[in-house]
């Protein structure tokens, strides 16, 4: 089944959060083993708590993508930006 162009770019929309979200999860992970070799161990572990729901947020969003893709959820109107 082909997508409409608002259903496209809805599961454009999703897959680039579910991305953005993987990258900004590594990216703080990184900077929380910094604060932790710099001494601020329980902000890194704060860090930590923070971004340790993540993972299951981004495969939330790839599973709304797939939905999409499936033809079970569908943007209604396009959305006025």
């Amino acid at each position: 089944m082909s997508l409409t162009k608002p259903n496209q770019q809805l599961r454009r929309d999703l897959k680039e959060a579910a991305a953005l979200i993987k990258w900004s999860g590594a990216d703080l992970m990184k900077m929380a083993v910094r604060m932790s070799e710099a001494g601020f161990e329980s902000d890194a572990r704060e860090l930590l708590t923070i971004i340790s729901g993540f993972p299951d947020v981004e495969d939330k969003l790839v599973g709304y993508a797939d939905e999409v893709k499936a033809g079970r959820i569908t943007r209604a109107a396009e959305q006025k930006k």
